[in-house]
């Protein structure tokens, strides 16, 4: 990631809205390709999902800074954390249907992918259906997607498109 970042917290509650939000900033700002829209959890006295943007120039940070100040968002330099979910990033687009390991990977910015509570490596021609909703991580500076097993030897992202709220027949 360069280090043309800055953060905005809108006092989001959840990580749909704080998607929904990212999208919408995206396309006011029409954010270069080399964009990354992130999601951050932020924990404490006030529990909330703040959003990164990390932009590929100084310049268009601070065209981005300027336009979501006057926008009336709170923005500070920087990330949070680094351990953002990425939700824009290049390449997002492109990883819709199956695709194989090896796609993923030379289509997005996703540098590995790895398979939740497994240490193998993962064979390129291993299949992923996206469900059109791939949300790596951030860790130790690079961008992973954390998968599941599912039917047919295939692979799913850890993260599905519309989670089924906890406790929602209580």
């Amino acid at each position: 990631m360069t280090p043309y970042a800055l953060t905005v917290d809108a006092g989001i509650k959840d990580l749909r809205a704080a998607d929904h939000l990212i999208h919408l900033l995206a396309a006011e700002l029409a954010l270069a390709e080399g964009a990354f829209g992130c999601t951050h959890l932020l924990r404490g006295d006030r529990p909330r999902v703040a959003l990164s943007l990390t932009l590929p120039s100084e310049p268009l940070l601070r065209t981005a800074r300027e336009r979501l100040a006057a926008g009336g968002y709170e923005v500070s330099p920087g990330v949070p954390d680094a351990a953002g979910r990425a939700v824009i990033y290049p390449g997002v687009s492109s990883l819709t249907g199956t695709l194989t390991i090896a796609g993923v990977l030379a289509r997005s910015a996703i540098d590995r992918v790895t398979v939740l509570g497994g240490s193998s490596q993962l064979a390129p021609d291993t299949r992923l259906v996206t469900w059109d909703h791939v949300r790596p991580q951030w860790q130790d500076g690079e961008l992973v997607l954390t998968a599941m097993p599912a039917v047919g030897g295939t692979l799913v992202p850890f993260e599905v498109p519309a989670p089924t709220p906890c406790c929602v027949d209580h």
